[in-house]
């Protein structure tokens, strides 16, 4: 999919949240351990960013970007010898840019206990072209009735994320006309 000027998202086929649905998972070990012996938040992280950019990829069908990690949260510690599963849906869509919503679950690798959850994090992706350019991608189609609260929970996201922008560009332009010179 190529992004086609003037085209909306309600252009095109709308996709559904099962489509791009995706696990990634990891058996953790000593390399991914910080100075306290817990895995660090930081591979958490990558793994999270990971799984996010293949629904993100298959949602919008090509290379998509991460934009922004919201909420970022650690839940639980995660330990040496745990098996990590990521798991990622793409919650809502824009023109060009994707909320992916992901979970993070870890069980003991050699117990038949079932895994708990221990961190959650949204992401949002924008879908590039081969130069780099934003392009189009499809509308999400919310299947289930966790799809749509999910769905409905990233617009007010998203919301909140321009408000911030705003009211972020309103000072900065405030302080600037006042003669303040930040770096």
């Amino acid at each position: 999919m190529t992004h086609i000027p003037g085209a909306t998202a309600g252009d095109l086929q709308g996709k559904p949240t099962s489509a791009s649905r995706t696990t990634l998972s990891h058996i953790m070990t000593a390399n991914d351990t910080n100075l306290l012996g817990t895995v660090h938040g930081g591979v958490i992280m990558k793994l999270v960013d990971d799984a996010a950019g293949a629904v993100a990829g298959r949602h919008s069908g090509g290379a998509a970007v991460t934009a922004s990690m919201d909420e970022m949260a650690f839940l639980a510690p995660v330990r040496v010898g745990d098996l990590v599963h990521v798991k990622a849906q793409c919650n809502w869509t824009g023109r060009s840019s994707m909320e992916i919503g992901v979970r993070v679950l870890a069980e003991r690798w050699n117990e038949s206990t079932p895994a708990t959850q221990v961190g959650s994090a949204y992401l949002v992706f924008t879908a590039v072209d081969a130069e780099g350019k934003p392009r189009t991608v499809p509308p999400v189609v919310p299947e289930t009735d966790q799809d749509k609260r999910r769905y409905q929970e990233a617009q007010i996201r998203r919301t909140h994320r321009l408000a911030r922008r705003r009211a972020i560009m309103a000072l900065r332009e405030e302080r600037a006309a006042q003669g303040f010179d930040e770096e």
